[in-house]
């Protein structure tokens, strides 16, 4: 294999040694702005790819992965799956579609009293913080949730969090709701 052109062997350079995927304005940023970047990363991008590492953009930054077909090998440690409480993942629903939300807000959403633990442990898992206290007689404590939640469930913002309508499709709202539901509107319209 030939050698490369300093200005690609500078953009792989500062690609390799970057802690984030960068975009390009990043790369000419470290590399000078007499380097043609777009052109250097679409070479390096062919040169990675069918190896063992690739360069890929993915949202408009650019940086090296290891190739799908052989992350199975770097793989030592097994993320221990660990199953959110029934408490647990109404809670975290409620913090989601209601924050900022105080502990008795939370309660009252769902009808009974949660424990202190139900909120460490999605504080522990980096999904739920406290976002300060509501102004109120007795300024409780509310909470909100992070950027870690977002991006463990693929969100870009809280605005993407499924509506009514998608749960109902997905078949994700307990059967008892939905017939509740239902026979609601078979009353309603046996009153009409």
């Amino acid at each position: 294999m030939k050698e490369l052109p300093d200005d690609i062997r500078a953009v792989e350079a500062t690609l390799f040694a970057a802690e984030e995927p960068m975009t390009e304005r990043e790369i000419v940023d470290y590399v000078g702005e007499g380097v043609d970047v777009a052109s250097a990363l679409q070479v390096l991008a062919e040169q990675y790819a069918g190896r063992g590492i690739n360069l890929v953009e993915r949202g408009k930054r650019w940086h090296f992965q290891t190739a799908a077909d052989m992350a199975h090998i770097l793989r030592r440690e097994r993320d221990e799956v660990r199953k959110l409480s029934r408490a647990a993942v109404e809670t975290l629903a409620i913090i989601a579609y209601h924050e900022p939300v105080s502990r008795a807000e939370i309660e009252a959403i769902r009808g009974v009293q949660i424990s202190k633990g139900t909120l460490d442990v999605l504080m522990e898992a980096g999904w739920v913080r406290p976002a300060g206290r509501r102004e109120v007689p007795g300024r409780p404590l509310i909470y909100a949730t992070t950027a870690t939640f977002l991006q463990h469930f693929g969100l870009s913002s809280r605005r993407d969090l499924p509506g009514i309508d998608d749960l109902k499709a997905a078949g994700l709202l307990d059967p008892i709701d939905a017939a509740m539901e239902q026979l609601e509107l078979e009353t309603q319209r046996d009153e009409d």
